[in-house]
């Protein structure tokens, strides 16, 4: 074969190999948009759930001492 004809073959397995790339690229970008979309879903759930958990905490009483309780084991357990 002639350079020229080594050149076109080269030129043109070069090109197979671009487009190639291109669609692997393109599925790539498609993949960080989707796991993007993801974390952002989760990061807004997690968030909610943050948000959940404080105002319940915030509903918890909190002038009760530890020790005074009404539920407390050692009141019910002469109880029958």
């Amino acid at each position: 074969m002639s350079k020229i004809q080594d050149l076109a073959d080269r030129v043109e397995r070069l090109l197979l190999r671009h487009e190639e790339l291109k669609r692997t690229n393109e599925l790539l970008e498609q993949q960080v948009a989707q796991l993007t979309q993801e974390r952002d879903n989760l990061r807004s759930r997690l968030n909610a759930a943050r948000s959940r958990i404080d105002a319940l905490l915030d509903r918890l009483p909190v002038d009760a001492p530890a020790g005074d309780t009404h539920n407390d084991s050692r009141n019910e357990g002469g109880r029958a």
